[in-house]
């Protein structure tokens, strides 16, 4: 079964620990969800906080239980694959260059439904083979009413 609609609330909470420094960021918007019996895709744009001229677009696609793709275009360009217990080498295009960055997932935690729900994941960042950060986020889907 299929379902789509361009008005869900999405909350998202963004936790990034780097140098044992935890730094918290925290989105609420209107975006796109779309469920499909294999997969499930959530669509929002995201602002800069110093500069709300300059944005992104994302998209978080749920393949299974182990593994998440996250897509930004704009100004800032990656695909980050997520997927349990595996390391994933990523693009990571910034305004100061391209890089290719090391990726491990090592929870995901999949409640979505066709009427929203939750999605929490933890993984960590290298470049080299040196830790950069440890990173979750949290995803929470309601349909808008």
């Amino acid at each position: 079964m299929e379902k789509k609609k361009n008005e869900y609330l999405i909350s998202v909470t963004g936790i990034q620990e780097v140098d044992g420094e935890k730094d918290k960021i925290e989105l609420q918007t209107v975006g796109n969800y779309l469920i499909k019996p294999d997969h499930a895709y959530i669509g929002y744009k995201e602002y800069d906080e110093e500069n709300p001229s300059i944005s992104s677009n994302n998209v978080v696609k749920v393949e299974n239980e182990d593994k998440v793709t996250i897509i930004r275009n704009g100004e800032i360009q990656t695909r980050l694959i997520l997927e349990k217990g595996r390391r994933h080498q990523c693009h990571y295009r910034t305004l100061m260059g391209d890089l290719m960055i090391g990726v491990f997932a090592d929870t995901i935690h999949n409640e979505l439904t066709e009427n929203g729900g939750k999605l929490h994941v933890k993984y960590s960042l290298d470049f080299n083979n040196e830790l950069i950060s440890n990173n979750e986020f949290y995803i929470d889907i309601e349909e808008k009413g």
